[in-house]
């Protein structure tokens, strides 16, 4: 109540005006620093996490193009047996026909149709070698990115955590709330080092 330049002041009026100033007041109230302090760590955590986040999306990706690579080559190593087996059986019949002719003559072109064959296969048979290589390490490279995006996706995750607990400490003012976030942001961290290291 007021009048004639006397003001009484309701019991809320100073928070009220202590929340309009932002809750930093002259750095002497309760929780000013805290709030700020939690905003800043807040918007740092967030953003570390958005690009642990990329990370994380882009070796999930990068998973499915290698495992999609090791297909490939896969199949390029299955045409190659194939190719193989089919010159394996042509070398078959030219033996055959070899044991089987009468005439001398006859008897030395199936042979160097053997001989042919033969050469052919081992060919065949080491590209389809080197592509199985490839289609492994192609494997390989694939679970590597997988572990990886494992990785990020956990620090990301206990990022998302430490980001729900500061705003939870925000709203109750507990500072055992604000040490468990900064533990949780540090621990999103070390696991985020994990992910950029490969481990």
């Amino acid at each position: 109540m007021s009048g004639g330049g006397f003001h009484v002041h309701g019991p809320h009026d100073h928070e009220l005006e202590h929340a309009a100033q932002g809750g930093h007041g002259d750095g002497k109230h309760e929780g000013g620093g805290m709030i700020a302090q939690i905003a800043v760590i807040t918007a740092i955590i967030a953003t570390v996490g958005a690009i642990f986040s990329y990370m994380g999306g882009a070796t999930q990706a990068n998973a499915g193009l290698y495992k999609n690579n090791a297909a490939i080559k896969k199949t390029e190593a299955s045409n190659q047996w194939n190719f193989f087996q089919a010159k394996s059986t042509k070398q078959s019949l030219a033996e055959v026909s070899r044991d089987l002719t009468t005439v001398e003559g006859e008897k030395a072109k199936y042979q160097a149709k053997i001989d042919r064959y033969e050469k052919e296969k081992n060919d065949i048979k080491l590209a389809a070698e080197k592509l199985e290589s490839e289609a492994a390490t192609w494997d390989k490279s694939s679970d590597e990115q997988m572990h990886q995006h494992h990785r990020w996706a956990q620090a990301t995750t206990v990022l998302q955590v430490s980001i729900a607990l500061a705003a939870i400490a925000l709203l109750t003012r507990k500072k055992w709330l604000e040490y468990g976030m900064f533990v949780l942001a540090g621990i999103g961290l070390v696991i985020g080092a994990l992910a950029a290291l490969h481990i």
